[in-house]
């Protein structure tokens, strides 16, 4: 049975939306009494009455719910997407299973009756095509020493909210902003609930009729706070978000709109000093591979140099070559196969303070590692990497 890591569900708890509802409650359904003693009470009635919300925060601390809906939550996030759907699609075909959908199914509806009706397929479907969906994570420490408590998440969420709808309604995006604040053992994790640009789109009505159909889209962010460091990590779309949520989390958390000023956080130093011994692995990782690397060189044209390879250090190797004693490192993508997983993961670090993981609950392990071999900057440490910081903005 597969180590359960949730990501796209906390991160993206839209999804749930995307189910039917009738289909979400079928998998609900077997365990029923467990959800309710976890504070979620299954309708009676209409499955539109599910409580959502409470759901959501399950999906949050999902040690709580019962091991087979973990196992079914794993593999159903993982291929409800598009590309999932039309996977687990021919797989059924194939094995003569019947999908049905009023009027068609979402790609979650897919995952999910797939699951219930041979859930061995679900499994199959995912070891042969795993989905890699990227996701950037900006990081913004503090320099304050030592870092002060934070205020209660719960109250900061809630006392949060009016500056965010003045943000968000400022930017056309409506007043409609939910914070929701998850205390986890790696940290603080926050879903910010905010529309998108008004949409008017034309649809197809019930009897076939061309229709006009207006809302605003529902967008979800994820930050995850670290208490010990005083850092924030921000998963969101633009610069714009990024420094609200910076400036409004530090206010509510630590009264501060400054806390969260520093963008120094990860060198790729390491890769220089210490070869391949950088890329030891730490407990939860089996092996770590350098894939990619880039370099600045610079000058009238700001060259770049970028290294591909299988193994960038076995093919330096190979061809009785040093590693670049002193170009700054802009960029490297390592390929991490974790303890839970035969199937390596991207993880990509971009000084200063860019991570991106293939999935969410990825950062736990891997900040971990990175810290441990020194590609996390100590507070008072300048890395090399900040001296084209600027030439590298305006390239």
């Amino acid at each position: 049975m597969s180590t359960f890591r949730l990501s796209r569900f906390f991160s993206q708890p839209e999804i749930l939306r995307r189910i039917d509802p009738e289909n979400l409650l079928s998998l609900l359904a077997d365990h029923a009494a467990a959800l309710e003693v976890l504070g979620l009470k299954l309708p009676d009635g209409t499955a539109v009455e599910l409580d959502y919300d409470r759901l959501i925060g399950l999906l949050m601390t999902p040690d709580r719910l019962p091991a087979a809906l973990r196992e079914a939550f794993y593999f159903i996030h993982e291929l409800a997407t598009p590309e999932g759907m039309e996977c687990l699609l021919d797989a059924a075909g194939r094995a003569g299973l019947e999908i049905v959908g009023r009027p068609g199914p979402t790609p979650g509806d897919v995952a999910v009756q797939a699951w219930l009706k041979d859930s061995e397929l679900l499994e199959r479907t995912h070891a042969e095509q795993f989905l890699r969906n990227p996701r950037t994570f900006e990081s913004f420490a503090t320099a304050v020493a030592p870092v002060p408590k934070h205020s209660d998440p719960a109250a900061a969420a809630a006392s949060m909210k009016a500056d965010l709808d003045d943000y968000f309604e400022k930017k056309k995006r409506g007043r409609n902003t939910k914070v929701f604040a998850y205390v986890r053992p790696d940290g603080v994790w926050f879903l910010v609930r905010h529309g998108d640009p008004f949409k008017r789109e034309g649809a197809i009505g019930e009897r076939g009729e061309s229709v006009g159909v207006y809302y605003w889209p529902e967008k979800f962010d994820v930050l995850a706070l670290d208490p010990t460091e005083g850092e924030l990590r921000i998963n969101a779309r633009n610069k714009g978000e990024k420094k609200a949520y910076r400036t409004i989390f530090g206010r509510h958390l630590y009264g501060d709109d400054g806390f969260f000023g520093g963008e120094d956080k990860y060198t790729l130093e390491p890769l220089r000093e210490k070869g391949e011994d950088a890329l030891t692995p730490v407990e939860g990782i089996e092996q770590v591979v350098l894939v990619e690397v880039d370099f600045y060189r610079g000058g009238s044209f700001h060259e770049r140099e970028i290294r591909k390879a299988d193994d960038v250090f076995g093919a330096y190797r190979a061809r009785n070559k040093q590693f670049p004693a002193k170009a700054p490192i802009t960029k490297a993508c390592f390929r991490v196969t974790f303890s839970d997983s035969e199937t390596p993961r991207t993880v990509t670090i971009k000084p200063p303070n860019v991570a991106q993981y293939t999935r969410d609950a990825d950062s736990v392990i891997v900040e971990t590692w990175l810290k441990a071999r020194g590609f996390i900057v100590t507070k008072g440490q300048a890395p090399r990497e900040a001296t084209v910081r600027a030439v590298l903005a305006g390239v």
